[in-house]
């Protein structure tokens, strides 16, 4: 009976502080993901997303990405993407879809610890090419590859 009522009194308090701290606004996305590139996801264009992300928009083609995902999405509200990379010092990995309201759908710092691939899905428009961003030492690398979209997708 003992141990019950401190579980139930520990929890309590547990609750009892998240709630303060959520009444206080201190637990707003906006502080978690302060350094979150708002500009660059919010481009509407290609060129605009890539300068806002890295900087520049100066690609360098390169056969040490692979970008793979299916060749044929039947829904683009949820299309599977994995990129890999060998290039040393990889930095960054971003996702580009230039049809998309917002071509930029996925950033990725990378730590030491990067062993050479993320996973994730994304949403397409429709029918277009899935670009991966590499940024390695002072230099971007990308590769690319067509998905066509055959029904749904976003906003569609």
């Amino acid at each position: 009976m003992q141990n019950t009522r401190r579980l139930f009194l520990k929890g309590t308090m547990a609750a009892g502080t998240l709630a303060v701290a959520a009444g206080a606004n201190l637990l707003t996305p906006g502080q978690v993901l302060a350094a979150w590139p708002e500009k660059a996801f919010n481009a509407e264009k290609m060129d605009a997303a890539l300068a806002e992300m890295e900087g520049t928009t100066g690609l360098v083609e390169s056969d040490r990405i692979t970008v793979k995902t299916p060749d044929i999405a039947e829904n683009g509200a949820v299309v599977s993407v994995t990129i890999r990379t060998d290039l040393p010092d990889a930095e960054s990995i971003s996702v580009y879809v230039p049809v998309n309201a917002f071509p930029l759908t996925a950033s990725y710092e990378l730590t030491e610890q990067f062993d050479g691939e993320i996973t994730g899905r994304i949403k397409m428009a429709k029918t277009s090419d899935v670009i991966a961003v590499v940024k390695a030492g002072d230099k971007l690398y990308t590769a690319k590859r067509e998905v066509k979209v055959t029904l749904g997708g976003c906003g569609g």
